[in-house]
């Protein structure tokens, strides 16, 4: 997906936010704040996004949006717990609507046997305590699976929030 189709998709999340009065919010790892940079590339975005987190090492997950050390410890990082962890945390701390979550391994280095690089997790949380979560293996460098996560996450929140609407 090239950088015009990019906005074009945050603009539809962001319009689909607007119509149900929903906010959203982000917690970011792999990512860097790439997902929270599209939604707010969108003038108007401060409707609907108030805040995201990046949280890069384990103990800014823990510190920022309560992940819990246990959970890091037992299953890593790049988990399904840990991404659930981290959508909840995000939502209850931004007291938003929605949270997405992405905790991945882009590489070059850090994969193993067991979670190879292109390794992202995804959390999708809304405020009537639904979780949804995602696993997914992009192919390419660092900027090729950052990208591909960016997109899945905001092409996974949109969905499940037009299946809300």
């Amino acid at each position: 997906m090239n950088d015009r189709e990019m906005m074009q998709l945050s603009q539809q999340l962001g319009e689909a936010l607007r119509q149900l009065g929903a906010t959203v919010t982000t917690a970011e790892s792999c990512t860097g704040g790439w997902v929270a940079k599209m939604i707010t590339d969108i003038a108007g975005s401060s409707a609907w996004f108030e805040r995201g987190f990046v949280t890069y090492s384990n103990e800014a997950k823990q510190q920022m949006i309560g992940v819990d050390g246990a959970t890091l410890e037992a299953h890593g990082a790049v988990s399904e717990p840990v991404v659930r962890q981290m959508a909840l945390g995000a939502l209850n701390a931004a007291a938003a609507t929605w949270a997405v979550s992405v905790s991945g391994i882009a590489g070059p280095d850090g994969g193993s046997a067991q979670k190879p690089v292109g390794t992202v997790w995804f959390g999708i949380a809304n405020d009537q305590g639904e979780v949804r979560t995602y696993l997914q293996n992009f192919p390419g460098d660092r900027e090729a699976v950052r990208r591909q996560a960016t997109v899945f996450a905001l092409q996974t929140l949109w969905q499940n929030i037009r299946q809300k609407a």
